[in-house]
């Protein structure tokens, strides 16, 4: 079968095009030699590469340029592939998250030829995945020039609203210590994972913020996600180790937040595994404005991690756009609306459009 991409297509037959080419996480190269392929062919665009990721950029010294990016790994296909049509709603593996948005980005570069703004494309891989693995991260630190712009767009599934931002997500592990003893003779020992009740009475206790960050509103979460200990099944365990995960609003840093958990477990031992940055929703700035203006709507605060938080650290306003819906992600059932990957299209093009090509 061809995987040449034809875009030309209608923007639906193109999500669906691209979501019968399979690319789980690492295995992405399929899809980036077809968008690198398509993109070649249109003249006014210098494309690059770096590994599966795929940068298109215009060159038409604007007074401004944006940034449009879009992931094209999924996670593992689970009998969801090739793609089908039920009444307006595209189903397959990585409709929703997030092969409709690169659909839509596709379709822009081969449409304007002459955006308003310069426009620089990404096409990355391995968002799905570990984050030392991800190609966003990976072209920051090894092609920052190529991502250089005054505002970006992640286009995530939001369900075609706006999201501003996003939280910043840690984990930490809370170990408790016992003594170790024969279970016929418990006394002689300490139960650690009787111990760790203070630990879930405090979760169980906990009272999420709920803080307005450059006017939209965030909710915290702090919750036990997973919990370890015992030995054998003679044995008093002398160690049991909670898994926390906090999800946190773009008014703390990383420090801030660290500290937060550490407060909440005063006098229990507290471990740090995992750490991510939030994102501020950086809608006061004079592009983001105009791009809510040609949107439309009211922007709502992301509830949870995406790569604005990279476009962030970069010091780039980002926010979150695109046709997918978030609550679908990752289903077997996923699908996506192809009225919204058109009404994502078109929201894009007032935004980006001037003469058309």
């Amino acid at each position: 079968m061809s995987t040449r991409l034809d875009l030309t297509q209608d923007v639906g037959a193109l999500t669906a095009r691209i979501v019968d080419i399979e690319s789980v996480s690492g295995d992405e190269k399929v899809l980036a030699d077809a968008v690198e392929e398509a993109l070649r062919a249109l003249p006014y665009l210098r494309v690059d590469r770096d590994g599966a990721s795929v940068v298109a950029r215009t060159g038409l010294g604007r007074g401004e340029r944006v940034v449009v990016a879009g992931h094209l790994d999924t996670v593992p296909v689970a009998d969801n592939l090739p793609s089908h049509v039920e009444d307006g709603l595209l189903y397959g593996c990585g409709t929703s998250d997030m092969k409709a948005g690169v659909a839509v980005a596709l379709k822009l570069a081969a449409t304007l030829a002459e955006p308003s703004r310069d426009v620089t494309y990404v096409f990355y891989d391995c968002e799905e995945i570990e984050a030392e693995r991800n190609g966003l991260r990976r072209l920051s630190l090894d092609h920052p020039d190529w991502l250089t712009g005054d505002f970006a767009v992640l286009m995530e599934p939001t369900d075609g609203e706006i999201e501003g931002g996003c939280q910043g997500t840690l984990r930490a592990e809370i170990t408790v210590r016992g003594r170790r003893a024969h279970s016929a003779r418990s006394w002689l020992g300490v139960n650690a994972v009787h111990r760790a009740l203070p630990v879930l009475e405090i979760l169980d206790a906990y009272q999420a913020r709920q803080p307005v960050v450059d006017g939209l509103e965030y909710h915290e979460g702090l919750n036990a996600v997973a919990i370890r200990g015992g030995v054998a099944g003679n044995v008093v365990p002398d160690e049991c180790v909670v898994t926390v995960n906090y999800r946190f609003a773009p008014d703390l840093s990383l420090d801030a937040a660290q500290e937060h958990v550490s407060e909440v477990f005063d006098g229990f031992e507290v471990r740090f595994t995992d750490l991510a940055p939030a994102a501020r929703p950086g809608l006061t700035d004079p592009v983001a404005g105009a791009f809510v203006a040609a949107i439309g709507g009211t922007p709502r605060a992301k509830l949870g991690w995406t790569d604005v938080s990279l476009f962030s650290g970069l010091g780039i306003p980002a926010v979150n756009y695109g046709p997918g819906d978030p609550n679908l992600a990752h289903q077997r059932g996923e699908y996506v609306s192809l009225e919204k990957i058109a009404d994502c299209e078109r929201g894009m093009l007032a935004w980006l459009g001037a003469r058309h090509k």
